[in-house]
């Protein structure tokens, strides 16, 4: 046991240092290393299995709503980029420049992709000619890269992988259905496959993407009560397809431009499902996502028959679940450590006595409960104790959200939690983003995260100025 207790002191108390805890798991758990470029990271075997797994169910999702996936380049001409001036505006700090090819200076800049809006415009410029071309459904697998200021693994990357939807539709209605349905569909699989509730709501002008007309967000909470930006979904009106000239001819023999929405995760989702769901031993992983489900641990491997066991075990298993034998000479109390550490949701102990008693033991990670299960019934049991993980790491998840979410009700009050409250803050708020930036400013980077599609106002004043308030507004600190 010594040999646990050494690996889990490695990881430094989440109440004493959450960041340094946040850095200890992602390397001890093998998800990430440092390159000689910052901010430029290795994706290890098992971070990037994660992210497979990830992509894998998400893309299912976007297919079974009619999307296609298709691939943009990576480099974006200046004078592309410069058509839509607010959007070249809002990225231009972040932006990374190619200057020469070889040896030689280009004649005209290109921007290495902060994102695609203007690549896919001028692809669909090509391809739209009439209504019949319309939707487009379109999305994208890639990399991406924002020259960030201050880096972290998982969370600011400066480049880091994601998905970005783009799509074209003939009407108003249906594009700000799609920004919609996109929103809900992130927020169904953060629930369902990584057990991770969420606030959803539409950014405020301030906050919303360069270059929308609306920006709609999934905010989910960290254990520590800060906000991580889960995904966003965008509204881009027409204001992307009049400045490229996209028009197609509509079934009124009308020549107009289509409306636009864009829409992303990314690999940040990973630094959500550390921060949400891991503890001081480790990595927690949600079940659906895990790269192993399941890990049979032969307990007194050099007894006879145990082995033998753990191998038949094995190769029932991984017909139906992600299962890892681990048949390595380690000590079972070191296994119990590296196992808790990656955050595998099962583990599966079998020795001798389990075996002459047809049974074997099953240890939840999340709670570390120990069910004793007959082997007959083995598949059925561990199906079952999977998902009573995953709804377990969701209940825990949405108690968390509902502690740390206050309500102030005056400027003071707002403050005062602020100060001494980790979590989010309901309030109320005028709409003058004068107000934001001042709440901003007191509170050392508390901001408006949404205006949540649910709740009811709880007050009728600004928790700024005091003014009569428009909007209830969640508020929060953010990674």
């Amino acid at each position: 046991m010594a040999e646990q207790k050494k690996m889990v002191e490695a990881i430094t108390s989440m109440e004493e240092d959450f960041a340094k805890w946040y850095t200890d798991v992602v390397k001890k758990a093998e998800l990430i290393d440092y390159s000689s470029v910052k901010g430029f990271m290795v994706f290890r075997p098992y971070g990037y299995a994660i992210w497979e797994n990830i992509q894998k169910d998400l893309d299912a999702r976007f297919k079974e709503l009619g999307h296609e996936n298709v691939y943009m380049p990576m480099l974006i001409p200046e004078s592309l980029l410069q058509k839509e001036k607010d959007h070249v505006a809002g990225f231009a700090p972040e932006v990374a420049w190619v200057t020469h090819g070889g040896g030689t200076a280009l004649s005209e800049r290109l921007c290495i992709r902060p994102t695609s809006e203007t690549l896919f415009c001028e692809h669909y410029k090509n391809v739209i000619q009439s209504y019949r071309d319309l939707p487009k459904l379109y999305n994208q697998w890639c990399s991406v890269v924002r020259w960030e200021k201050t880096t972290r693994p998982f969370l600011r990357n400066s480049e880091f992988l994601w998905q970005e939807g783009h799509t074209m539709h003939a009407t108003p209605e249906e594009a700000k259905e799609e920004t919609l349905r996109m929103l809900h569909c992130y927020a169904d699989f953060y629930r369902e496959s990584l057990a991770i509730p969420a606030v959803l709501g539409q950014k405020t002008e301030k906050e919303k993407f360069a270059g929308a007309e609306a920006t709609y967000t999934i905010e989910p909470m960290m254990h520590n009560g800060v906000a991580l930006q889960g995904g966003t979904s965008h509204y881009f009106g027409d204001g992307f397809t009049k400045a490229f000239g996209i028009t197609f001819l509509d079934r009124d023999n009308q020549i107009k431009n289509p409306y636009q929405t864009s829409w992303g995760v990314s690999t940040r989702m990973i630094g959500a499902i550390i921060m949400c769901h891991g503890d001081d031993s480790g990595l927690v992983l949600p079940p659906r996502i895990a790269p192993v489900q399941l890990a049979i641990l032969p307990i007194a491997m050099h007894k006879e028959g145990v082995l033998e066991k753990a191998r038949e075990l094995y190769d029932r298993l991984r017909k139906e679940f992600r299962v890892k034998l681990d048949d390595s000479d380690n000590s079972p109390g070191w296994k119990f450590s590296e196992y808790e550490m990656k955050g595998v949701p099962l583990r599966l102990e079998l020795g001798p006595k389990d075996i002459a008693n047809h049974q074997c033991v099953l240890v939840r990670r999340d709670n570390r409960e120990k069910i004793f299960v007959p082997l007959d019934n083995l598949e059925q049991a561990v199906r079952e104790a999977l998902d009573s993980v995953h709804e377990g790491l969701c209940r825990r998840a949405e108690q968390n959200l509902a502690e740390k979410m206050h309500v102030a009700h005056t400027h003071e009050e707002f403050l005062d939690i602020a100060q001494n409250q980790p979590g989010f803050i309901k309030g109320m708020w005028c709409g003058d983003s004068a107000c934001e930036d001042q709440l901003k400013e007191e509170t050392g980077g508390v901001k408006s995260r949404c205006i949540p599609f649910e709740g009811d106002p709880v007050g009728d004043v600004c928790v700024c100025c005091g003014k009569p308030a428009k909007h209830l507004v969640v508020w929060g600190r953010q990674y």
